[in-house]
């Protein structure tokens, strides 16, 4: 029936695990929880608790491998039609979170649902901000935009697939830093036409960075985007991102824009890191970024 796949990294996976079993096991299902760390320095003591539950399998890797070829190990370990991937900072919203999914399998028309990511209604400390007001504004998306969206509003995080469609279609494995290896993977499903349905079975996302940490995870991926657009991996119709620097390009406005950028960045800066970061504001730096990196 299910396989469960939770990659973990730096974080203590065991109230998610125990939730799961829980859910799992009230819903009488075959089901076994894969657990694989991705040779974390915190939370390993807490999560070999993992290995004490029965029809749970706990892995360490002796290195690291990164998230996308993390996952794709985990699958091949897996022995049950459907995989459902749940990042280890996750927590279902109800408790009917299993059941759910479940029943999306028993209609037997999607191959691929993604349920959707909440965050926490209460506002964390300031230093936390930017991550929050991102996630809620940005990822927190209703059901029904996400339909009408498709692959563009869907994230691995909370996601269930047919074993079969991601033995054929698994994580790049030449993604190797951080950064839409999560886009890339979708875009691929999308360009095989493999159709993902959304459903209103959301997860709370809980392990907020600080805003600068974020900040500076955020100029990883953009690094990580340039060398994705540079080998065709994504197109600006996946990346809004790439698509307004095309614009630019084309406008011959970059240098312009790369100059302001390199002028305004310690005050993008200060204003991310504030008690009322700007989402524009954050847009714009990610766009001066991309500019001052991009060679073409």
């Amino acid at each position: 029936m299910l396989s469960i796949l939770i990659p973990i990294y730096n974080y203590n996976a065991s109230p998610l695990v125990l939730e799961l079993h829980k859910q799992c096991t009230e819903a009488e299902i075959d089901f076994e929880i894969l657990c694989q760390d991705d040779c974390s320095s915190k939370y390993t003591q807490e999560n070999l608790f993992a290995q004490t539950i029965g029809k749970v399998h706990y892995y360490l890797n002796n290195t690291n491998l990164g998230r996308g070829k993390n996952i794709n190990l985990l699958s091949q370990k897996a022995q049950f039609d459907y995989l459902l991937i749940l990042d280890c900072d996750t927590y279902p919203k109800e408790s009917s979170f299993i059941k759910k999914y479940i029943d999306s399998i028993a209609l037997e028309k999607s191959k691929v649902v993604f349920g959707g990511i909440i965050y926490p209604d209460d506002k964390p400390n300031n230093e936390q901000l930017l991550r929050w007001i991102y996630g809620n504004k940005r990822e927190a998306i209703p059901v029904e935009i996400r339909r009408k969206r498709g692959y563009k509003s869907a994230l691995t995080s909370n996601f269930l697939i047919k074993k079969s469609v991601f033995n054929k279609y698994p994580f790049d494995e030449t993604i190797t830093k951080y950064g839409y290896e999560d886009l890339c993977f979708l875009t691929v499903l999308n360009s095989n036409k493999i159709a993902i349905s959304h459903v209103a079975n959301p997860t709370y996302h809980l392990n907020l960075e600080t805003s600068k940490a974020y900040l500076s995870k955020t100029r990883l991926a953009i690094e990580n985007l340039i060398f994705l657009t540079d080998s065709h991996k994504i197109t600006e119709q996946d990346s809004r991102l790439f698509s307004t620097y095309n614009i630019l390009r084309k406008l011959k406005l970059n240098a312009l824009f790369g100059f302001a950028f390199k002028k305004t960045k310690n005050t993008l800066t200060h204003n991310l890191l504030s008690e009322s970061p700007s989402l524009f504001l954050f847009d714009l730096y990610k766009l001066g970024h991309f500019i001052t990196l991009k060679k073409n």
